[in-house]
């Protein structure tokens, strides 16, 4: 088939390589499938046009309202894919939840990362239960062998001896959501006291004017360091090296970054919300915090007890191989779009 997959595109960002790495496996199976942003277009209408023109014969949209209002009306049939954002904040709009509910009504099917949010969306919009495929989000990770490692302390001008570091990594596009500033506070109070933890902030300026209130305030915090989105095999090459992962969202779908920290075997501390409670055992599998000071405290833990750092990525890579099947995501999904033909 000749398939048309919109999606969220902006760099650094959990859509845009959920997208990328789709359009790999169906392009694996056969198909033919070209991406798109959905910030391209503005309405169904140009969409219409688009897939006439191109003569797509099927669509898949990541995020139900970005992708999905561009598709409704369409004259091919389409699936969609839960972003995160759509089912845990848009979702609280009725407005858009009503907008939503139509969509996911044209949809074939809809593809959840996580039972979940599975359960979120039924929730929301109890006629579509029967139309959601959970299929969790595949992971590989490739490095850059050559990475420069000190090189990359000086751009993020940290002097501190490299065999001393304890670097924390949050990796975020700079949006509210990510709530990258949580931490900052509290990290810059810690690291006064131990100069040996650092926070690394890195992600794309997805919001331009928040972006500028994340630098305003990470140039008065001192252990903080902010630093723009690199390529992924150098994000790789850089959480390996790293002490932990970081997320302090408010809210997720399934964290890419978390799942790639865990499949290279570096320890995650992650915000306490339902997204990352679906993919993190506590103590198990990675460490949940409820407040900056838990994050302090258990950071500190992990620092303290090199035992619980060997155990936690030994049962986080395990859990990586066991759940996060990059050839069984590639069978699910081209499995999934013979429902479009």
């Amino acid at each position: 088939m000749r398939l048309l997959l919109l999606t969220p595109l902006r760099a650094g960002t959990g859509n845009a390589t959920t997208g990328r790495r789709i359009q790999g496996h169906l392009e694996a199976g056969g198909h033919e499938c070209i991406i798109r942003d959905t910030s391209d277009y503005e309405s169904p209408l140009v969409v219409a046009d688009l897939i006439s023109s191109k003569n797509f014969e099927a669509a898949l949209g990541i995020h139900v309202y970005k992708a999905g209002r561009l598709l409704q009306g369409s004259r091919v049939p389409f699936g969609i894919i839960f972003g995160g954002t759509d089912v845990n904040e848009d979702a609280k709009c009725d407005e858009k939840s009503r907008v939503m509910a139509a969509i996911l009504d044209e949809a074939r099917f809809a593809v959840s990362f996580t039972e979940a949010m599975k359960e979120t969306a039924a929730a929301c919009w109890p006629h579509i239960r029967s139309k959601i495929h959970v299929q969790s989000q595949g992971i590989v990770t490739v490095h850059n062998a050559a990475f420069n490692w000190k090189k990359f302390l000086q751009s993020a001008d940290i002097l501190q001896d490299s065999t001393n570091l304890h670097l924390f990594l949050l990796i975020c596009g700079l949006r509210r959501v990510k709530d990258p500033l949580y931490l900052v506070d509290a990290f810059s109070d810690w690291h006064q006291k131990e100069r040996t933890v650092h926070l690394v902030i890195i992600g794309p300026a997805v919001d331009p004017v928040f972006a500028e209130e994340v630098k305003e305030k990470v140039q008065r915090a001192d252990g903080v360091h902010l630093l723009p989105a690199i390529p992924q095999e150098d994000l790789h090459a850089i959480t390996r090296n790293c002490f932990a992962v970081v997320n302090s969202s408010v809210s997720e779908g399934m964290s890419a970054a978390i799942l790639e920290a865990m499949d290279l075997k570096v320890p995650v501390l992650a915000r306490n919300i339902p997204g990352n409670a679906a993919i993190i055992t506590h103590k198990a599998t990675g460490l949940l915090y409820s407040s900056p000071q838990e994050f302090i405290q258990l950071s500190q833990s992990l620092i303290d007890d090199p035992s619980l750092k060997r155990e936690l990525v030994a049962r986080a890579k395990e859990y990586i191989t066991q759940h996060h099947s990059w050839d069984q995501e590639r069978e699910a999904y081209q499995n999934l779009v013979l429902k479009l033909q």
